[in-house]
C-alpha cells in the first residue's frame, strides 16, 4: 500500500484525445447518404411521378459519391481525421444536403430534419469549437431553406402552399432539434470518454499494485539464478585462501574476497527465504492488520487518526491480501486527512453477516452540489478552497476498486454535533473472509 502509486499518479494518466473520427466511418456514412438520396429521388421521380429537377439532384448526388471515392485514395484505410479535416468533410456533407433540399421544396421538404445528422456526428467525435461552428452553419442553412423559391415535388397541378406560421414552426422545430441533439450527444460522448479514461487509469493502478506484489518472487528467482555462480566464486576463493593464505602480497586480499563471497551468500539466502517467511503475512491478513496497514502511512501529516474497533478483534475475518482494497481504503483515508482540521476517525465493525469501515473527518464536508456526483470521474471540488484535489480521478479509482471487491459505498455529511464528511464502506463478510478447508 505505502509503496504503491497514489491518486496523483493516476490523475496524471491522460491519454491522447480520443474524440477523433475514423476515415472508414465517415466513408460508410457517406455511402449510406448517397444510397438513401438516390433511392428517394428515384422513387419520387419515377414511381410517384412527381415533377422535380432530376438532373440537378442527380448531379449533386454524383458529386458526393465522387468525393467519397476520392477519400480512400488520399488517405490510408485506418487514417484518423484531424479535427480540421473532419470539419471540412462534415461541412461538405451539410452543404450538399442543404443544396439538394433547397431545390426540392426547401424547409417544406419532410427530409429537412436530416440536416442535423452532420452536427450530431461532429458533436459525438469532434472538439466543441468545431461542433459549435458546424451547428451555426446548419442553422444558417435551415434559414436559407425557409426562403427557397423551388416548389415541393407534388402531384400535377399546384403544389401545396404552407402558411408562413407553419413554415416558422418548421424552422423552430428543426433548429431546436439540431441544438438539443448536438448538446445531448456531446455530453454523452464526453462522459463516456472521461469514464473510459478513468477506467484505463484504474487498470493502470491495479497493474502497478500487482507488479509491486510480485517483486518478492522476482527477487527470489534472481537469488536462485545467482546461487550457482556465487558458489563457484566461493569455492575458488576458498582454494586460493588455502594456497595463498600466508602470502604477504595476496593473503589479505584473498581473505577479503572470501569473506565478501560469504556475505553475498548470506544475503541471497535471506532473499530466497523471504517468500516462505512472509507468505502468511503477505497473503492472509486479519481485518485489524489490514486497517492498520491502510492508515499507517498517513499518521505523519499533522492530523490525528483515531481507530475505533467497535467489535474488537475476537472473531474478526481473515482474508487474502487484496491490493485493490488496500489502495481504495488508503485513498479514502488520504482524502479525509487532506480535508480534516484535526482528526480523522476510522471505525471498524464486523458481524456474522457484514464488515463495515467508516471514515469520518472534522472538515467542512461535501458541497451539496457535489455530494450527489461523488465517485464520478473528474469531480474535483469540495467546500474547502485551500486544498487541491482529493475528490477527482483518485476517488473514482478508489470507489471502482472497492466496488469490484463487493463493497457498497455511501458518502454523506455529518450532523450538527460532528460536522465533516463521512464515507461508509460495507462488505458482505463472505467477500472478505477466506475460509480454510480442514
Amino acid at each position: 500500500m505505502q509503496a504503491g502509486p497514489r491518486a496523483s499518479d493516476a490523475a496524471s494518466f491522460q491519454p491522447a484525445n480520443s474524440r477523433t473520427l475514423r476515415l472508414p466511418t465517415i466513408v460508410r456514412l457517406r455511402w449510406l447518404a448517397v444510397s438513401g438520396q438516390a433511392t428517394t429521388v428515384l422513387v419520387v421521380a419515377f414511381w410517384m411521378r412527381f415533377p422535380m429537377p432530376l438532373m440537378t439532384a442527380g448531379l449533386l448526388i454524383a458529386l458526393l459519391a465522387a468525393a467519397n471515392l476520392a477519400l480512400p485514395l488520399l488517405y490510408p484505410p485506418a487514417h484518423r481525421l484531424q479535427p480540421r479535416a473532419a470539419f471540412l468533410l462534415l461541412f461538405t456533407d451539410l452543404a450538399q444536403l442543404a443544396a439538394l433540399l433547397f431545390i426540392t421544396g426547401g424547409i417544406a421538404n419532410p427530409f429537412t430534419l436530416l440536416i442535423s445528422v452532420p452536427v450530431i456526428i461532429s458533436s459525438a467525435s469532434q472538439p466543441r469549437n468545431y461542433s459549435i461552428a458546424l451547428a451555426g452553419l446548419a442553422i444558417a442553412a435551415v434559414t436559407m431553406l425557409a426562403f427557397s423559391p423551388y416548389p415541393l415535388p407534388w402531384y400535377d397541378g399546384a403544389p401545396p402552399v404552407l402558411p408562413p406560421v407553419l413554415l416558422a414552426g418548421f424552422w423552430v422545430a428543426i433548429v431546436s432539434t439540431i441544438l438539443f441533439a448536438a448538446f445531448y450527444t456531446y455530453r454523452v460522448s464526453l462522459e463516456a470518454s472521461e469514464l473510459a479514461e478513468a477506467l484505463a487509469a484504474t487498470e493502470l493502478v491495479l497493474q502497478r499494485e500487482k507488479h509491486l506484489s510480485q517483486l518478492d518472487g522476482l527477487a527470489a528467482a534472481a537469488a536462485h539464478e545467482l546461487g550457482t555462480p556465487l558458489a563457484t566464486i566461493t569455492l575458488v576463493a576458498k582454494e586460493m585462501a588455502n594456497e595463498l593464505g600466508d602470502d604477504p602480497r595476496f593473503g589479505e586480499d584473498v581473505q577479503l574476497l572470501r569473506s565478501q563471497s560469504e556475505r553475498c551468500r548470506d544475503i541471497l539466502r535471506q532473499i530466497t527465504t523471504l517468500p516462505s517467511q512472509d507468505e502468511a503475512h503477505m497473503n492472509r491478513l486479519p481485518l485489524s492488520s489490514m486497517i492498520e496497514e491502510v492508515i499507517a502511512p498517513h499518521r505523519e501529516f499533522g492530523v490525528r487518526i483515531t481507530l475505533v474497533e467497535e467489535s474488537g478483534r475476537a472473531g474478526e475475518p481473515v482474508g487474502n491480501r487484496n491490493a485493490g482494497i488496500l489502495y481504495g481504503l488508503g485513498n479514502l483515508v488520504e482524502n479525509a486527512v487532506d480535508f480534516a482540521r484535526e482528526e480523522v476517525v476510522v471505525t471498524v465493525r464486523h458481524t456474522a453477516e457484514s464488515v463495515t469501515v467508516t471514515i469520518a473527518d472534522d472538515g467542512e464536508g461535501y458541497a451539496p452540489e457535489i455530494l450527489s456526483r461523488i465517485g464520478d470521474p473528474y469531480v474535483t471540488k469540495r467546500q474547502r478552497d485551500d486544498s487541491a484535489g482529493g475528490l477527482g480521478l483518485g476517488l473514482f479509482i478508489a470507489k471502482t476498486l472497492l466496488e469490484r471487491s463487493g463493497a457498497t459505498l455511501t458518502f454523506e455529511n455529518g450532523g450538527a454535533e460532528r460536522p465533516g464528511a463521512r464515507v461508509q464502506v460495507i462488505w458482505p463478510r463472505s467477500m472478505l473472509e477466506t475460509r480454510t478447508e480442514p
